[in-house]
């Protein structure tokens, strides 16, 4: 049975590491086309290697999500690489926390520009594509955050509920062109976020849950290639899921 992957050009950010990596190791071995950015374009090479086989099937294209015109070059290079665009999976994030008294202004702005920015960064650049094809689909990655505000977490919280109303909008927005839209909200899942807390008493407090609780990254590239493989006249439109362990 077809889970309707293979042969798909799909385009990944934030695939270094963590859960843009599952998935596309994942969805590659479903036979999918990927062409995966990142700022550690290293990383992504290494990546490409592991997955390709000599196929010519995958690309690396450094890309910071916060350059709109970075953002646009690759989904450019999918189209003129493969000839068509069929997902873009917006995956990159940050996740710093610290209480708002602490006034992390630059902290916010990083989250606003990679968390939000970059997932409008991402349909920019694929939308006028897929409306050309009249197909597609957005996979934009939300968070539990997203569902129930976090203590200390507060601006994060705010990207993430932003990116469901975002994808929500666009779902009711791309019908005229058969384009689908998904958005997945994990709890915690084993990736490098906690990294990104700047503040150190934070961070020992993330780091200790999510050594408590997080379940692997493949766990996110199961939903993504859920959500993907159904047929096309099904459109998933949410994904919410926790460790099983995770209360909170």
């Amino acid at each position: 049975m077809g889970t309707n992957i293979e042969g798909k050009v799909i385009v990944i950010t934030g695939a270094s590491s963590g859960l843009g990596l599952a998935a596309a190791r994942l969805l590659s071995a479903q036979g999918a086309r990927l062409v995966l950015g990142a700022r550690r374009v290293e990383r992504l090479q290494q990546l490409t290697r592991e997955l390709d086989g000599g196929e010519a099937r995958t690309l690396a294209v450094a890309t910071d999500v916060t350059r709109r015109e970075e953002v646009k070059h690759l989904v450019d290079t999918a189209v003129r690489k493969f000839g068509r665009i069929d997902v873009m999976v917006n995956n990159a994030g940050l996740m710093p926390q610290a209480p708002l008294e602490r006034l992390t202004v630059d902290d916010w702005d990083r989250m606003i520009d990679v968390n939000l920015k970059g997932v409008l960064y991402g349909i920019a650049a694929a939308l006028p594509h897929m409306q050309a094809q009249k197909s597609g689909q957005f996979v934009n990655t939300s968070s539990i955050a997203g569902h129930k505000v976090m203590l200390n977490g507060a601006v994060y919280s705010a990207t993430k509920y932003a990116v469901r109303a975002l994808s929500e909008g666009l779902r009711q927005e791309v019908k005229p062109w058969n384009i689908r839209t998904t958005v997945i909200s994990p709890g915690a899942v084993d990736s490098e976020l906690p990294g990104s807390v700047t503040e150190a008493d934070m961070a020992s407090r993330l780091l200790d849950f999510y050594e408590a609780n997080a379940i692997p990254a493949e766990s996110f590239a199961r939903a993504v290639a859920f959500a993907i493989g159904q047929p096309e006249d099904m459109d998933v439109n949410e994904i919410v899921f926790r460790p099983t362990r995770q209360v909170a």
